[in-house]
């Protein structure tokens, strides 16, 4: 938030203090208006006068044009004699004072600073008593309508999620946003919901991952009175609701061997089975090549162990499950 005026802070609002809410239109700050006002004062005197000066110069000009009526010449009179270019001097200066009247009531009107939007102060960086300068920093502030979080996407998370993308021919188009959960350890676990709501323009250069935008709306409104807010700056973990997938193999993420392999029972054997992962996370992992439904999974932790081994499965037997899934 910056002051278009420069002037000495008279009076600021009791929430312009750093975390303090505000509502739109909220004066936050005043600045010493009186030597604006008298600039007020003296751009309005300087008016009158123009407009003034404007009216005698009309009159001069119907003077001069009866003058030359009045000694038989025909015609229009050249402009010199009929004081055109007086009279288009004494318009200009009238529009010029409104300018500058205008000008000085816009300048009066800054030395009230309002709030834009309904938000919350991020930081104080003024007080009482000091002076500002136009266009210098006196807050930083933000709405608590909405709050935004940018979420980076791994290359391989991209073909599950219908991602909110925006082209220049279906701008307006509507589209169903992904829902995203924020969860937060900070304290005690906390939860907030919202939507995917547009993507970054660019793959980060850096680490090649596509970055989202999670909106949260109204966090601090009735909704969000059984828990914390969420604040600028926290960290967060998101979890995006995907594509739904038909058939799909999932199992946990304990059953795989260094990445790459997992062991079956069949037959009362032991047998090692290389796979491909199609997604992962902390948990789960959706299998793309390698098994088949109803096959046993071994779930046990196993040390070293050769495949051909005999097993007997003493209690409880987990399968690969087929069924619908979802990212």
């Amino acid at each position: 938030m910056v002051p278009q005026v420069a002037g000495k802070v008279v009076r600021i609002s009791p929430n312009f203090r750093n975390g303090g809410f505000f509502e739109a239109g909220e004066l936050l700050l005043e600045i010493d208006d009186r030597d604006y006002r008298a600039r007020v004062n003296s751009a309005r005197a300087n008016l009158i006068e123009s407009r003034q000066l404007l009216i005698q110069e009309q009159a001069q000009v119907k003077q001069a044009k009866d003058d030359w009526v009045r000694l038989g010449n025909r015609g229009q009179p050249p402009t010199l004699v009929s004081r055109e270019p007086q009279l288009k001097a004494a318009q200009a200066k009238v529009l010029a004072a409104e300018a500058q009247l205008d000008t000085a009531q816009a300048n009066l009107e800054r030395t009230r600073i309002v709030a834009p939007y309904a938000g919350r102060m991020l930081e104080k960086k003024v007080d009482v008593g000091q002076v500002v300068n136009a266009n210098s920093a006196i807050a930083s502030i933000y709405a608590v309508d909405t709050v935004e979080v940018r979420l980076p996407l791994k290359n391989r998370d991209l073909a599950y999620i219908d991602l909110p993308e925006i082209l220049r021919v279906n701008k307006d188009r509507q589209q169903t946003l992904p829902a995203v959960e924020l969860i937060s350890e900070l304290g005690k676990s906390e939860h907030w919901q919202g939507k995917i709501v547009r993507t970054e323009g660019a793959i980060d250069a850096a680490s090649q991952q596509l970055y989202v935008i999670a909106q949260i709306d109204d966090p601090y409104g009735e909704t969000a009175r059984d828990r914390q807010p969420l604040k600028i700056g926290q960290y967060v973990r998101a979890e995006i609701s995907g594509r739904r997938l038909k058939q799909a193999l999932v199992i946990p993420n304990n059953a795989i061997y260094q990445g790459s392999y997992v062991y079956l029972v069949e037959q009362g054997t032991l047998r090692r089975r290389n796979i491909d992962i199609a997604w992962q996370n902390d948990n789960q992992v959706l299998i793309k090549k390698g098994l088949k439904a109803g096959e046993l999974l071994v779930l046990t932790p196993l040390g070293q162990v050769a495949s051909g081994t005999a097993v007997r499965i003493v209690e409880g037997v987990v399968a690969g499950e087929q069924a619908e899934a979802s990212e």
